[in-house]
Protein backbone atom coordinates (compact mmCIF):
# COMPACT_ATOMS: atom_id res chain seq x y z
CA UNK A 1 0.00 0.00 0.00
CA UNK A 2 2.91 2.77 1.12
CA UNK A 3 4.93 1.66 -2.31
CA UNK A 4 1.41 2.02 -4.07
CA UNK A 5 0.52 5.17 -2.46
CA UNK A 6 4.17 7.13 -3.08
CA UNK A 7 3.87 5.47 -6.98
CA UNK A 8 0.37 7.26 -7.36
CA UNK A 9 1.36 10.47 -5.51
CA UNK A 10 5.09 10.72 -5.74
CA UNK A 11 5.30 14.71 -5.30
CA UNK A 12 3.61 14.38 -1.92
CA UNK A 13 5.16 11.70 -0.02
CA UNK A 14 8.84 12.37 -1.22
CA UNK A 15 7.90 15.79 -0.34
CA UNK A 16 7.09 13.95 3.30
CA UNK A 17 10.05 11.94 3.17
CA UNK A 18 12.20 14.98 3.01
CA UNK A 19 10.47 16.62 5.70
CA UNK A 20 10.89 13.91 7.70
CA UNK A 21 14.64 13.78 6.74
CA UNK A 22 15.16 17.40 7.63
CA UNK A 23 13.38 17.11 10.84
CA UNK A 24 15.83 14.60 11.98
CA UNK A 25 18.93 16.80 10.70
CA UNK A 26 17.35 19.76 12.79
CA UNK A 27 15.89 18.01 15.75
CA UNK A 28 17.88 14.73 16.52
CA UNK A 29 21.08 14.97 14.92
CA UNK A 30 22.54 17.47 16.91
CA UNK A 31 21.73 16.28 20.00
CA UNK A 32 21.77 12.50 19.84
CA UNK A 33 25.37 11.70 17.87
CA UNK A 34 27.33 13.50 20.49
CA UNK A 35 26.01 12.23 23.29
CA UNK A 36 26.19 8.79 21.38
CA UNK A 37 29.23 8.71 20.95
CA UNK A 38 30.51 10.38 24.89
CA UNK A 39 28.08 6.76 26.10
CA UNK A 40 30.18 4.52 23.97
CA UNK A 41 33.13 5.86 25.02
CA UNK A 42 32.03 5.76 28.67
CA UNK A 43 30.97 2.05 28.15
CA UNK A 44 33.22 0.02 26.19
CA UNK A 45 36.16 1.66 28.06
CA UNK A 46 35.28 0.83 31.89
CA UNK A 47 35.00 4.11 32.64
CA UNK A 48 30.61 4.43 33.38
CA UNK A 49 31.20 1.50 35.61
CA UNK A 50 33.21 2.97 37.78
CA UNK A 51 31.76 6.12 37.37
CA UNK A 52 28.27 4.73 38.26
CA UNK A 53 29.34 3.06 41.80
CA UNK A 54 28.38 6.79 43.86
CA UNK A 55 25.31 6.41 42.58
CA UNK A 56 24.70 2.90 43.97
CA UNK A 57 21.98 4.02 47.26
CA UNK A 58 19.98 5.82 44.46
CA UNK A 59 19.90 3.41 41.62
CA UNK A 60 18.69 1.44 44.69
CA UNK A 61 15.34 2.93 45.11
CA UNK A 62 14.31 1.15 41.75
CA UNK A 63 16.45 -2.00 42.81
CA UNK A 64 18.71 -1.78 39.80
CA UNK A 65 22.37 -1.75 40.33
CA UNK A 66 24.77 1.42 39.78
CA UNK A 67 25.05 1.10 35.85
CA UNK A 68 21.21 2.53 35.83
CA UNK A 69 22.13 5.67 36.62
CA UNK A 70 24.41 5.81 33.91
CA UNK A 71 21.42 4.75 31.83
CA UNK A 72 19.27 7.47 32.90
CA UNK A 73 21.31 10.22 32.65
CA UNK A 74 22.68 9.57 29.05
CA UNK A 75 18.52 8.84 28.26
CA UNK A 76 17.65 12.24 29.49
CA UNK A 77 20.59 14.51 28.14
CA UNK A 78 20.25 13.08 24.43
CA UNK A 79 16.48 12.02 24.73
CA UNK A 80 15.53 8.51 22.11
CA UNK A 81 17.24 6.33 21.59
CA UNK A 82 20.02 7.13 23.40
CA UNK A 83 19.05 5.53 26.22
CA UNK A 84 17.73 2.06 24.92
CA UNK A 85 21.22 1.90 23.11
CA UNK A 86 22.80 2.44 26.03
CA UNK A 87 21.21 -0.19 28.29
CA UNK A 88 21.61 -2.53 25.50
CA UNK A 89 25.47 -2.34 26.00
CA UNK A 90 25.37 -2.58 29.43
CA UNK A 91 23.30 -5.53 29.53
CA UNK A 92 25.78 -6.96 26.69
CA UNK A 93 29.06 -6.47 29.00
CA UNK A 94 26.86 -8.49 31.56
CA UNK A 95 26.62 -5.67 33.93
CA UNK A 96 22.46 -5.85 33.33
CA UNK A 97 20.63 -8.89 33.36
CA UNK A 98 17.03 -9.37 31.61
CA UNK A 99 14.90 -8.31 34.34
CA UNK A 100 17.31 -5.08 34.79
CA UNK A 101 17.00 -4.08 31.29
CA UNK A 102 13.17 -5.46 31.63
CA UNK A 103 12.89 -2.25 34.58
CA UNK A 104 15.32 0.28 32.66
CA UNK A 105 13.68 0.42 29.43
CA UNK A 106 10.55 2.08 31.08
CA UNK A 107 12.98 4.03 32.51
CA UNK A 108 15.40 5.10 30.28
CA UNK A 109 12.51 5.61 27.71
CA UNK A 110 12.79 9.76 27.54
CA UNK A 111 13.36 12.69 25.15
CA UNK A 112 16.31 15.16 26.08
CA UNK A 113 16.02 18.80 27.22
CA UNK A 114 17.20 20.22 23.75
CA UNK A 115 14.41 18.53 21.74
CA UNK A 116 11.65 19.50 24.21
CA UNK A 117 12.62 23.09 25.16
CA UNK A 118 14.81 24.13 21.92
CA UNK A 119 12.57 22.67 19.27
CA UNK A 120 8.65 21.95 20.32
CA UNK A 121 8.57 24.87 23.28
CA UNK A 122 10.89 27.44 21.22
CA UNK A 123 10.84 26.40 17.48
CA UNK A 124 7.05 25.24 17.43
CA UNK A 125 5.00 26.76 19.90
CA UNK A 126 7.51 29.66 20.27
CA UNK A 127 6.86 29.58 24.22
CA UNK A 128 10.24 28.60 26.05
CA UNK A 129 8.04 28.00 29.22
CA UNK A 130 5.53 26.11 27.11
CA UNK A 131 9.04 23.50 26.49
CA UNK A 132 9.80 23.75 30.55
CA UNK A 133 6.33 22.60 31.35
CA UNK A 134 6.61 19.64 29.11
CA UNK A 135 10.07 18.15 29.77
CA UNK A 136 9.25 19.00 33.93
CA UNK A 137 5.95 16.52 32.95
CA UNK A 138 7.77 14.41 30.70
CA UNK A 139 10.60 13.34 33.35
CA UNK A 140 7.77 13.67 36.13
CA UNK A 141 5.89 11.22 34.78
CA UNK A 142 8.62 8.39 33.78
CA UNK A 143 10.09 8.92 37.16
CA UNK A 144 6.54 7.91 38.90
CA UNK A 145 6.12 5.23 36.65
CA UNK A 146 9.03 3.48 36.47
CA UNK A 147 9.13 3.85 40.45
CA UNK A 148 5.78 2.55 41.06
CA UNK A 149 6.93 -0.51 38.74
CA UNK A 150 10.20 -0.67 40.30
CA UNK A 151 8.19 -1.51 44.20
CA UNK A 152 6.22 -4.22 43.28
CA UNK A 153 8.93 -5.81 41.90
CA UNK A 154 11.32 -8.59 43.06
CA UNK A 155 15.02 -7.32 43.79
CA UNK A 156 17.43 -9.13 41.49
CA UNK A 157 19.54 -11.23 43.77
CA UNK A 158 21.79 -12.79 41.11
CA UNK A 159 25.27 -11.18 41.03
CA UNK A 160 26.31 -9.09 37.40
CA UNK A 161 29.04 -10.09 35.66
CA UNK A 162 31.58 -7.41 35.08
CA UNK A 163 33.57 -8.11 31.60
CA UNK A 164 36.64 -6.74 30.32
CA UNK A 165 36.35 -3.23 28.65
CA UNK A 166 36.59 -4.10 25.26
CA UNK A 167 39.96 -4.26 22.96
CA UNK A 168 40.84 -2.89 19.93
CA UNK A 169 40.59 0.41 18.46
CA UNK A 170 38.37 2.27 21.45
CA UNK A 171 37.17 5.18 18.84
CA UNK A 172 36.57 3.58 15.32
CA UNK A 173 34.93 1.07 17.08
CA UNK A 174 32.65 3.86 18.81
CA UNK A 175 32.16 6.13 16.32
CA UNK A 176 31.23 3.62 13.65
CA UNK A 177 28.62 2.53 15.99
CA UNK A 178 27.55 6.37 17.21
CA UNK A 179 27.23 6.89 13.30
CA UNK A 180 25.13 3.94 12.44
CA UNK A 181 23.10 4.22 15.40
CA UNK A 182 22.31 7.82 14.52
CA UNK A 183 21.93 7.02 10.96
CA UNK A 184 19.18 4.27 11.47
CA UNK A 185 17.32 6.80 13.48
CA UNK A 186 17.15 9.78 10.72
CA UNK A 187 15.90 6.38 8.42
CA UNK A 188 13.12 6.12 10.66
CA UNK A 189 11.69 9.27 10.88
CA UNK A 190 11.55 9.20 7.51
CA UNK A 191 10.17 6.46 6.63
CA UNK A 192 7.24 7.24 9.43
CA UNK A 193 7.00 10.44 8.45
CA UNK A 194 5.40 9.10 5.32
CA UNK A 195 3.77 6.67 6.39
CA UNK A 196 1.72 9.12 8.58
CA UNK A 197 1.28 10.84 6.03
CA UNK A 198 -0.34 8.21 3.92
CA UNK A 199 -2.29 6.56 6.71
CA UNK A 200 -3.96 10.14 7.30
CA UNK A 201 -4.58 10.33 3.94
CA UNK A 202 -6.39 7.02 3.30
CA UNK A 203 -8.27 7.43 6.26
CA UNK A 204 -6.16 4.78 8.65
CA UNK A 205 -5.98 6.96 11.24
CA UNK A 206 -9.86 8.08 11.35
CA UNK A 207 -10.25 5.57 15.07
CA UNK A 208 -7.73 7.57 16.48
CA UNK A 209 -8.97 11.26 15.04
CA UNK A 210 -12.38 10.52 16.24
CA UNK A 211 -11.17 9.40 19.96
CA UNK A 212 -8.78 12.67 20.22
CA UNK A 213 -11.96 15.00 18.72
CA UNK A 214 -13.87 14.02 22.09
CA UNK A 215 -11.19 16.13 23.72
CA UNK A 216 -10.03 18.93 21.55
CA UNK A 217 -10.69 20.38 18.09
CA UNK A 218 -10.39 18.58 14.65
CA UNK A 219 -7.43 20.23 13.44
CA UNK A 220 -5.75 19.02 16.77
CA UNK A 221 -6.91 15.50 16.99
CA UNK A 222 -6.03 14.84 13.15
CA UNK A 223 -2.64 16.49 14.29
CA UNK A 224 -2.35 13.99 17.73
CA UNK A 225 -3.03 11.51 15.37
CA UNK A 226 -0.62 11.82 13.07
CA UNK A 227 1.63 12.03 16.04
CA UNK A 228 0.83 8.53 17.25
CA UNK A 229 2.96 7.44 14.02
CA UNK A 230 5.55 10.06 14.26
CA UNK A 231 5.93 12.43 16.93
CA UNK A 232 7.58 15.03 15.58
CA UNK A 233 5.24 15.58 12.78
CA UNK A 234 2.78 15.18 15.49
CA UNK A 235 4.14 17.92 17.91
CA UNK A 236 4.79 20.83 15.00
CA UNK A 237 0.90 20.41 13.55
CA UNK A 238 -0.12 21.04 17.07
CA UNK A 239 1.77 23.92 17.23
CA UNK A 240 0.12 25.01 14.53
CA UNK A 241 -3.03 24.06 15.35
CA UNK A 242 -3.06 26.23 18.67
CA UNK A 243 -5.87 24.48 20.08
CA UNK A 244 -6.83 24.56 23.89
CA UNK A 245 -4.93 21.23 24.55
CA UNK A 246 -2.18 21.34 22.49
CA UNK A 247 0.71 21.29 24.87
CA UNK A 248 -0.68 18.75 26.95
CA UNK A 249 -1.05 16.76 23.58
CA UNK A 250 1.94 17.31 22.91
CA UNK A 251 3.08 16.04 26.37
CA UNK A 252 1.56 12.80 25.46
CA UNK A 253 3.11 12.42 22.24
CA UNK A 254 6.74 13.05 23.33
CA UNK A 255 6.36 10.22 26.14
CA UNK A 256 4.50 8.24 24.07
CA UNK A 257 6.93 8.36 21.43
CA UNK A 258 4.81 7.32 18.52
CA UNK A 259 5.37 4.29 15.99
CA UNK A 260 8.82 5.48 14.91
CA UNK A 261 10.70 5.96 17.97
CA UNK A 262 8.88 2.91 20.00
CA UNK A 263 10.50 0.82 16.91
CA UNK A 264 13.75 2.29 17.26
CA UNK A 265 13.89 1.38 20.84
CA UNK A 266 12.66 -2.01 21.29
CA UNK A 267 15.63 -2.49 18.41
CA UNK A 268 17.71 -2.30 21.54
CA UNK A 269 15.10 -3.68 23.92
CA UNK A 270 14.11 -6.58 22.39
CA UNK A 271 17.62 -8.03 22.11
CA UNK A 272 17.90 -7.20 26.15
CA UNK A 273 14.61 -9.58 26.32
CA UNK A 274 12.14 -6.73 27.01
CA UNK A 275 8.77 -7.84 25.91
CA UNK A 276 6.71 -5.24 23.15
CA UNK A 277 3.34 -5.31 24.77
CA UNK A 278 4.62 -4.92 28.37
CA UNK A 279 6.88 -1.97 26.86
CA UNK A 280 4.34 -0.13 24.79
CA UNK A 281 1.84 -0.35 27.77
CA UNK A 282 3.80 1.17 30.12
CA UNK A 283 4.61 4.26 27.66
CA UNK A 284 0.65 4.56 27.11
CA UNK A 285 0.76 4.91 31.03
CA UNK A 286 3.51 7.51 31.04
CA UNK A 287 1.89 9.28 28.32
CA UNK A 288 -1.39 9.63 30.04
CA UNK A 289 0.25 10.87 33.30
CA UNK A 290 2.30 12.99 31.28
CA UNK A 291 -0.94 14.55 29.44
CA UNK A 292 -2.50 14.76 33.46
CA UNK A 293 0.37 16.53 34.30
CA UNK A 294 0.23 19.09 32.51
CA UNK A 295 -3.59 19.70 32.08
CA UNK A 296 -3.50 20.50 36.13
CA UNK A 297 -0.25 22.68 35.32
CA UNK A 298 -2.21 24.70 32.70
CA UNK A 299 -5.34 24.72 35.02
Amino acid sequence: MIAGAIIIYPERYITSCLQGFLMWAECVLPSLFPFMVITLIMIKSGFADKASLPLKKVTGLFRLPPSAAVCFIISICSGYPAGSKCVLEFYEKGCLSSKDAKKLSVLCSTSGPLFIIGTVGVKMFGNKSAGWQILIAHFASVLLIALALALFSKKEEKPRLQREPVKGNLLYDTFYSAVISVAVAGGFIAFFAVTAQIMSDFDFLIVFEKFFAMFTDGQSAKAAALGLVEMTIGCRKLSAAQGGLSIPLAGFLITFGGVSILMQQLAYFSKAGVKTLYFIGVKILQATLCFLILLLIGA
